[in-house]
């Protein structure tokens, strides 16, 4: 089919880009830096835009097209105020149900993010209450992401064709990490002989499964569910991952834990930082997240969307053997 994509320049787009092609289907690639894209091939066709939050924008690029996949969204987690989060995760997907119902569109997949559910979901209806887990309901940019869910619900309501399907992906590690974003973390870490970490866990998986569960949701998906895409044997802490990474790469590391009391009061420096304008990641909030144990269960994004379970070791090893390639 032919596929809109928003969002082609992230780690997610590139990877959902990648996949699109290999199964076929022709992509018009809405971005606003052409040089920015890393991969390309027959079937792809590149617009370049200085706004895709535009409505004419929009509607000019998904004429023709049979479905939209929306990868994009603001994830800077030093950002200060919430507007800084909400043209492109809020207004952009209450902008492509008007744009879609225009041009007969009905298939629809948004990424989202699991910090939107609670701890333990697997799929979840568009219209349950789910206000997801503390303390990543108090996130800036969990809470845009939650909104942006919102709007698609009632987005719902003006037009009835619209299929509505949200993959809430995890922690994502792998290749095309260009910023890097996620990949941050790794780096933070890498041949240190001695790191200090948060007692904290995350959901971790490989980006290209993920990408193969938004490519799926294009013919599988049930329409107005939100899809837990996780690994399952990638619930681990913070120095799990980074012992994984130390094992893979072959670098010995010291790894102690950081307490808890010195993290958060860092993230009340950061907090003061913040009030007075200085954009810092550095608050009580994302540290808190930190300490945060996360666990979801991916058991409907499987055997609904044929998600795909790469080991986390498989990610980590692809996450620098771009990197190296590309240096």
């Amino acid at each position: 089919m032919k596929v809109l994509l928003l969002g082609a320049t992230g780690l997610l787009g590139h990877n959902v880009l990648r996949r699109l092609l290999a199964d076929g289907h022709r992509v018009v690639a809405l971005v606003r830096n052409r040089r920015a894209l890393m991969v390309e091939g027959e079937g792809c066709e590149v617009r370049e835009c200085r706004n895709i939050v535009d409505v004419e924008v929009l509607g000019a690029a998904a004429a023709g097209c049979e479905a939209v996949v929306n990868c994009a969204g603001v994830t800077d987690m030093s950002l200060l105020r919430y507007e800084d989060y909400e043209e492109v995760n809020v207004r952009l997907p209450e902008m492509l149900v008007d744009v879609m119902k225009e041009h007969g569109i009905r298939r629809l997949v948004h990424v989202s993010t699991v910090n939107t559910l609670s701890f333990g979901a697997t799929a979840v209806p568009l219209d349950a209450g789910d206000e997801g887990s503390w303390p990543f309901n108090a996130s800036l940019y969990a809470r845009s992401k939650r909104a942006g869910e919102e709007a698609l619900r009632r987005g719902r309501e003006r037009y009835e064709g619209l299929e509505c399907v949200v993959i809430n992906p995890g922690f994502m590690l792998g290749p095309y990490d260009a910023k890097p974003s996620s990949g941050r973390m790794l780096l933070a870490a890498y041949r240190k002989p001695v790191m200090f970490a948060p007692k904290g866990g995350k959901a971790f998986v490989h980006v290209a499964d993920v990408a193969g569960a938004v490519v799926g949701a294009l013919t599988k998906g049930t329409a107005g569910v939100r899809y837990v895409a996780v690994n399952s044997h990638g619930h681990m802490s913070i120095r799990q991952l980074y012992r994984l990474q130390a094992s893979v790469c072959g670098y010995r590391q010291w790894l102690l834990a950081a307490p808890d009391w010195l993290l958060l009061a860092a993230g009340r420096a950061g907090d003061l930082l913040r009030r007075i304008g200085v954009r810092t990641e550095v608050s009580t909030t994302n540290i808190r997240q930190l300490l945060a144990t996360e666990r979801y269960d991916n058991t409907r994004a499987r055997e609904e969307l044929g998600m795909e379970e790469t080991p986390i070791e498989k990610a980590v090893l692809e996450f620098y053997e771009w990197k190296n390639n590309r240096l």
